[in-house]
């Protein structure tokens, strides 16, 4: 078992605090579940702003709190073929982000920060880095005296009872259910590794907790040019999900159109914003869970796509829960290039990971600052323990330990660095071997590209795209080309001269 509080963030360089105890809010005390009056009948829920709203001034009264009432549980997703080269040797919630992240340190640390300590991840691809970082980064103590608090991973297993591997989301949950309902919750909390996003669950489990729900699902406001690549869903008056559609067009999509107000949105952006798709987020109540799962629905493989419209359909509870903030799902190589150049944005950047009330987590390494030697460095973000030498870099994210040679010049791109140093004596032997070290050759010149970790880069070479190829699969040559963005497969070696 992997514990979390040895991660630090590493903006700050702060280790991570134990789960405070949940604040009192003027709300008149703590917030209970609903009970339902006589007849049966449900109180009608008020909804505000404030209540429902993931905004940075709202409160939270949660009784009892998150860290001892909620378990944490985070879907790694599957082999991340839409991601593929940057998942050949990795899951996809270890792919590094933003110079000195992972993935997964997006999700834990949402926890971590709404004061939800009792953390599972679940995987079953190429998890080797993702165990080994979740191990380092949240693996000394989150636990302390009275605090049970852990993040820890469980992959796909074979048994007598189920021989098959993790079928989908909700078959990944099924299969430790048994572990699950060991724990003494209310609520499971159900996230996803490979989404880029700030949020305080604390207040989307309250959400629940005031709509009496089974289900609440979180759900992201949306415009009608994009609304055709998501999962929309209806709601009634009161944010009771009716209806769900999967990626509707036309006059489908024109049906789905609701009032967004009622989830809190102003006039002026319900207009802007009149569609709801869900972001793949839950909260469960435990026994709803533990019924949908074994008696309601036993072979079904996936929430969004089955448990969730069929609960919907039994007569469940389900809520939706508006999140009005950035969020990405990084589920392609675009997306994921995307959302790394998004943090270079001025003056103000997609996602922001100087955030001190709620920073991000991640692996100590104890690396010594980047140093930048008479280069020219233009609108980006440098990872910890890099050597930047008389190049120029516009517009890019360079990753820890990235080694970057004179007269290169970096344009659009995102350099993931390396795991290890190559000491001064390893650079004279490639030297006389004719080989080539980790990091940027001289005079390299590298646009819109991704250089995953470890790559040797030799001197001169042009990763450009000359013919502005927007797919290509060069996987013996060390690189693929998605929607026109070049990426260099990990530890691969590119060839002084080489021109792609």
């Amino acid at each position: 078992m992997a514990t979390a509080m040895g991660a630090t963030a590493a903006t700050y360089g702060a280790p991570i605090p134990a789960p405070a105890p949940a604040a009192f809010s003027p709300c008149g005390g703590a917030s209970r579940r609903r009970s339902s009056p006589a007849g049966g009948r449900r109180l009608r829920a008020l909804f505000s702003p404030r209540a429902v709203s993931d905004s940075r001034n709202s409160q939270t009264c949660l009784d009892p709190d998150a860290s001892t009432s909620v378990l944490g549980i985070i879907l790694g997703g599957g082999a991340g073929t839409r991601l593929y080269p940057l998942t050949k040797k990795r899951a996809k919630p270890a792919v590094p982000l933003g110079a000195n992240y992972r993935l997964i340190d997006i999700p834990v640390s949402n926890c971590l920060n709404s004061n939800v300590s009792k953390i599972y991840v679940l995987t079953q691809f190429n998890s080797a880095s993702l165990n080994r970082h979740l191990s380092r980064a949240y693996g000394t103590n989150i636990s302390g005296y009275k605090n049970e608090g852990f993040v820890e991973v469980l992959a796909a297993q074979q048994s007598p009872e189920n021989p098959n591997w993790f079928q989908g989301t909700a078959d990944a949950v099924r299969q430790y259910l048994w572990l699950f309902e060991e724990h003494n919750v209310m609520e499971f909390l159900i996230l996803a590794g490979d989404h880029l996003y700030r949020m305080d669950y604390q207040k989307f489990i309250q959400a629940h907790r005031e709509t009496d729900a089974d289900i609440t699902v979180a759900a992201l406001p949306m415009d009608e040019e994009r609304a055709t690549a998501f999962g929309l869903m209806k709601i009634d008056d009161e944010g009771r999900i009716v209806e769900f559609a999967e990626k509707p067009k036309g006059e489908m999509l024109k049906s789905m159109m609701v009032d967004t107000t009622i989830l809190g949105l102003d006039n002026e952006r319900a207009k802007e914003l009149p569609y709801i798709a869900s972001m793949g987020i839950y909260v469960f109540s435990k026994d709803a869970m533990l019924r949908l799962l074994r008696e309601n629905f036993p072979s079904a493989n996936d929430f969004g796509s089955e448990v969730i419209p069929g609960a919907t359909e039994i007569g469940m509870r389900v809520q939706a829960y508006l999140y009005d903030g950035y969020w990405e799902d990084i589920g392609t190589i675009e997306a994921f290039y995307n959302a790394n150049l998004g943090i270079t944005k001025k003056p103000v950047p997609d996602f922001s990971f100087y955030d001190r009330s709620a920073p991000i987590y991640t692996q100590s390494r104890y690396l010594p600052p980047s140093k930048v030697l008479d280069a020219d460095v233009t609108d980006s973000v440098i990872g910890e323990g890099c050597v930047i030498n008389h190049c120029t870099i516009n517009h890019s994210v360079v990753g820890l330990r990235s080694c970057i040679s004179e007269g290169a010049v970096i344009e659009d791109s995102l350099l993931m660095g390396a795991d290890y140093y190559e000491t001064e004596n390893d650079k004279k032997v490639l030297s006389e071997t004719g080989g080539i070290p980790i990091g940027i050759g001289k005079n390299a010149h590298i646009r819109k590209a991704i250089i995953d970790k470890n790559a040797r880069i030799g001197e001169n070479v042009k990763i450009i795209n000359v013919d502005d190829v927007q797919e290509a699969s060069r996987e013996s040559d060390g690189y693929f080309i998605k929607s026109g963005i070049v990426t260099v497969i990990k530890d691969a070696l590119i060839p002084s001269g080489t021109v792609i």
